[in-house]
């Protein structure tokens, strides 16, 4: 196998820590939750919800991209001075040579309730054709959004494979750039809070009233959380400044069931194994598992089963859906800005609200932070339908 060796060079992330990488950092060392209560008529749980967007001046000539979803990404991107590093290297290669993967679940759907809210209020039964699907709902409308925000020119495209949309964006940029079309990327993952997300959860009944427990004896469900990341991938030397690198990748599909994860959890183990193969690295050569830790009985279940096969459960392992929640698929992409940062201030997240670990399970669960020097580590997302990906950073520092 092809071992990647490709820069992950600026990146950002705005989710309910707050707005960039110095709130992300000191969150971590806090080892705080942003999860608050969400009530409606039908659904308590709790969410973390990045604040204050509705507030943002959006600009005028992206009116009709107007909605929470391209706002979040906006916000995300106008932080740590990701867009203005993006136009250094676009002014260097051109932007025909920069492409733009995308991932998300459910991209704007927020728009299209809000309309249907209004349709009904107002007697109607038609949405009028001036509302703008292809900019709000659309699935690519957050990659076409970034794409002309950032003044790109090369192959552009959104991944949707639930929770594990914006970790395979990592194999979709390597491919770009080994084949040729690309000479970097910009991958990014979105995703926001929306009716249809929580209540699609509740009628799952996945998820807890209260705050999300990973790995703990008692976790009973998820809370939704929202985030916007993104990240420079590019060959090493290209990007100034970056300290991490892309060494592992792992995809893959088993496709078991619409919701459950596979009972031998099978494609799991198929993802960290292809990245370990492809890193050239042993379990033991990790350093942190960001694992994807929903908070579920059984997806927490499948996941330590699938790091005992693989001979990993003696590596630091955590967490941080309960401090953030679910970001879905804004997951992958957060997960590695989460364990960058980490890596970065050599800490080991705590799995936040866990106390005590199921003591059916294996993996070495982190309850409390604590400090390590860390040079690689595993990240783990997990999407419905079996859509699994593994991603191995190491630091280049």
């Amino acid at each position: 196998m092809t071992k990647p060796d490709l820069a992950i060079g600026p990146y950002t992330l705005t989710s309910a820590f707050g707005c960039g990488r110095q709130a992300t950092r000191a969150a971590l060392r806090a080892g705080r939750s942003a999860l608050r209560p969400y009530e409606s008529a039908q659904v308590f749980c709790h969410v973390g919800e990045v604040a204050d967007l509705a507030q943002l001046s959006w600009p005028a000539a992206f009116a009709r991209y107007d909605c929470r979803n391209n706002r979040l990404a906006l916000a995300s991107l106008e932080a740590d001075g990701f867009s203005a590093a993006v136009a250094a290297l676009r002014a260097r290669l051109g932007a025909g040579r920069i492409g733009c993967v995308m991932g998300t679940s459910t991209s704007g759907i927020g728009a299209t309730e809000a309309a249907y809210r209004a349709l009904r209020a107002a007697g109607e039964e038609v949405l009028p054709a001036s509302f703008p699907y292809r900019e709000t709902h659309n699935i690519h409308s957050v990659g076409d959004f970034v794409h002309r925000w950032l003044g790109l020119k090369g192959p552009a495209f959104t991944v949707s494979t639930a929770c594990s949309s914006s970790a395979k964006v990592f194999g979709a940029a390597a491919r770009l750039i080994a084949s040729g079309t690309c000479t970097a990327v910009v991958v990014g993952g979105v995703d926001s809070l929306c009716a249809t997300t929580i209540h699609g959860f509740a009628a799952l009944q996945l998820l807890s009233t209260r705050p999300a427990r990973p790995f703990s004896a008692d976790r009973d469900g998820i809370s939704v959380g929202e985030a916007a990341g993104f990240a420079i991938v590019a060959p090493r030397g290209l990007v100034e400044d970056a300290t991490f690198r892309l060494c592992g990748i792992g995809d893959s599909s088993d496709a078991y069931h619409m919701t459950a994860p596979h009972p031998h959890a099978a494609g799991a183990i198929s993802a960290m194994t292809q990245a370990l193969a492809r890193a050239r690295l042993a379990p033991a050569d990790l350093d942190y598992i960001h694992l994807h830790g929903t908070g579920t009985v059984l997806n927490d279940a499948a996941e330590d089963l699938a790091l005992a096969s693989i001979g990993a459960t003696a590596v630091p392992a955590s967490s941080l859906k309960g401090a953030l929640g679910h970001t879905l698929g804004a997951a992958g992409l957060a997960g590695v800005v989460l364990t960058a940062e980490a890596m970065a201030e050599g800490l080991i997240p705590a799995t936040t609200n866990t106390h005590t670990v199921d003591p059916l399970l294996r993996c070495a669960i982190a309850v409390a932070p604590g400090r390590r020097t860390m040079r690689r580590a595993l990240i783990n997302a997990f999407g419905f339908g079996g859509s699994n990906s593994t991603l191995i950073i190491e630091s280049i520092a």
